[in-house]
């Protein structure tokens, strides 16, 4: 699907960027949420947003490590976002992580 065609490149761009900081915000908000859930329902977590940051960074020979990248998602070092937030995932998210690891994308 392409852009409007009453937007220009830079105009789309800064309304994508906004998109994904209101997105980076919420998920920070909603630590309830757990990576798994997002897994089984969505397809991707956190952890994946932050790995296409990363991406997006050494596609333009950015300097960024893993951890840079996690911690623009998560607010935080992501170790310290696990001992905050994180649960030991239960056996029917496991189970339904698997099932869904599975099926084809």
């Amino acid at each position: 699907m392409s852009a409007p065609a009453a937007l220009d490149e830079t105009t789309r761009t800064e309304l994508e960027a906004a998109a994904f900081r209101r997105l980076v915000a919420h998920l920070r908000a909603r630590t309830d949420v757990q990576n798994i859930d997002l897994m089984n329902l969505a397809g991707f977590c956190r952890n994946c947003l932050a790995n296409w940051y990363l991406d997006a960074a050494q596609e333009r020979g950015l300097p960024l490590s893993k951890d840079q990248s996690r911690e623009a998602v998560y607010g935080m070092p992501y170790e310290e976002w696990k001992v905050r937030h994180q649960s030991e995932a239960s056996d029917a998210q496991k189970q339904a992580f698997d099932r869904a690891a599975g099926e084809p994308h």
